[in-house]
């Protein structure tokens, strides 16, 4: 009898084991793998410069990598279901931008509702586009631009890096507003349409401030104005849009979504090492050096954010009246 209990013991200590072996990690000793960060564009661009200097501190923080993966094209909607699809253990992320918000209402067949579909895990920076032309482009100021188009119907073209883009819809908004024409030619991610702005085979872009600033400073373009109600800091001389365009606003936000069903504890812990970063001096400059303005928040806050930019982003499709199938 001794001899039965002593190998029933030992039949349940091997199934207790094996059970744990088999089960997910806790939060307690959260990562203990590399994190895959998915980014719904092209490398080079503002969403990817942003990410790699997140990524950089994340992965000295918690000495494990968290690897960004450029996931580009269908306006960032390929990552957001890669990410929305993955398991939900805190191991794949999302970078979430304005198109995230813009798509629910652009698209008109997705394979999943963003809001539905994943948890807010944190904030990390509030971001305004510029607009920025062909240095051959005989135009020097906004209202010069505006009577240029309007002499020109149909004759300039805008770049942007993917339909459903704040870059893509801050241009939409700007034609309705303005009473412009020009033609879209969307790319997988801004950084790969400079080249043809700078040969003026595309005349402009409306791309995040990032990209567009560093582009502007070397002289490969012209600046125009940026896409904040006010003059953006860090570039006060450069004029808001709104100046020519009254009304005109299309600021965008950075921020980190997981899968839903991703564990609570892990959201925290993901939040609360974000908010650090964001109060850390160094990374704080160097998201201001690329025309960012810090914003960190509660998960239930951001998620709050994502709602309330759905809702703005709904109203700007409509009033353009863009659409994609």
């Amino acid at each position: 009898m001794i001899g039965f209990l002593r190998s029933a013991l030992f039949g349940l200590v091997c199934l207790f084991s094996l059970t744990m072996a088999g089960a997910p990690s806790s939060a307690a000793d959260y990562p203990n793998r590399p994190v895959h960060w998915l980014v719904g564009f092209a490398a080079g661009g503002p969403v990817d410069l942003v990410a790699r200097i997140m990524s950089q501190w994340l992965s000295e923080h918690f000495g494990q990598q968290f690897v960004v993966e450029n996931r580009a094209g269908s306006g960032g909607n390929i990552a957001a279901a890669a990410a929305i699809n993955s398991t939900p253990d805190g191991y794949t992320i999302l970078f979430d931008a304005p198109n995230n918000a813009i798509s629910t209402s652009l698209y008109k067949h997705l394979s999943y509702d963003f809001i539905r579909d994943t948890v807010p895990v944190a904030s990390i920076m509030q971001l305004a586009n510029m607009l920025v032309v062909s240095n051959a482009l005989p135009v020097k100021n906004l209202q010069e631009f505006i009577d240029y188009c309007k002499a020109n119907p149909g004759k300039v073209s805008y770049a942007s890096s993917g339909y459903g883009t704040s870059v893509h819809m801050s241009a939409e908004l700007f034609k309705a507003m303005a009473h412009v024409e020009m033609v879209h030619v969307p790319y997988r991610g801004s950084a790969i349409a400079f080249p043809d702005i700078i040969s003026n085979k595309v005349q402009l872009i409306f791309d995040n401030l990032p990209t567009a600033l560093e582009q502007a400073r070397a002289g490969s373009v012209r600046a125009l104005g940026v896409t904040s109600p006010q003059r953006w800091p860090g570039v006060p001389d450069i004029p808001a849009i709104a100046e020519a365009v009254p009304g005109f606003e299309a600021v965008g936000f950075y921020g980190i979504s997981a899968p839903k069903g991703t564990p609570p504890e892990i959201v925290d812990i993901l939040n609360r090492a974000v908010n650090e970063a964001l109060k850390d001096p160094k990374l704080v400059a160097r998201l201001t050096e690329v025309g960012g303005i810090p914003r960190p928040m509660t998960p239930v806050e951001f998620g709050r954010l994502i709602s309330d930019e759905t809702e703005k982003w709904r109203k700007v499709v409509e009033f353009s009246g863009a659409s994609v199938e």
